[in-house]
């Protein structure tokens, strides 16, 4: 039987050896697991939250966030796809305008509405759906064009994650 030091060990050469490393996401808004504000979905304003991250890898490139609802009822629904995040960023700011490409080079695909950014929590009514955020560090640029589909972002990161976060968010009419 194995010790729990040397599990640890052998998860930790483990993920050396994928290069991949656990990152930090958070928001201003909500906190993991909790409710997001009735302001960031259809229901409010339909902004994006403000959204923070530590502990990327020294070598990234860019960034690339997905936020989807595994619980819609087609099937999980894209809410917004934004990458070539800037490595030197750790933040995306409230409210990030609906166009493909942003100031600061960073660019937006479309969503399961076939819009272009971010398009908030809007279930029908029932239970509480979840709202996953995931940032991707990579070691690469994608050449995506603006619009893109997460689709296309996830067969273009394939290869390059460098390290993942993760934050879930709640929502119910």
């Amino acid at each position: 039987m194995l010790k729990k030091s040397h599990l640890i060990l052998l998860a930790f050469t483990f993920l050396l050896s994928k290069n991949i490393f656990a990152m930090e996401l958070k928001s201003k808004a909500f906190k993991n697991n909790e409710y997001i504000p009735k302001k960031y979905s259809c229901l409010g304003e339909d902004i994006s939250p403000e959204l923070e991250w530590k502990d990327a890898p020294q070598n990234t490139v860019t960034f690339v966030l997905i936020c989807d609802d595994p619980d819609a009822p087609v099937g999980v629904w894209d809410h917004w796809v934004i990458y070539n995040i800037p490595a030197n960023k750790n933040k995306l700011e409230e409210g990030i305008p609906k166009i493909g490409k942003l100031s600061d080079g960073s660019l937006q695909g479309k969503n399961s509405w076939g819009k272009i950014g971010y398009g908030g929590p809007c279930p029908p009514p029932g239970p509480p759906h979840r709202y996953i955020f995931k940032l991707y560090a990579l070691d690469t640029t994608l050449q995506l064009k603006p619009g893109a589909t997460k689709t296309e972002i996830l067969d273009a990161i394939k290869g390059h994650i460098l390290a993942t976060a993760q934050l879930t968010g709640l929502f119910k009419r």
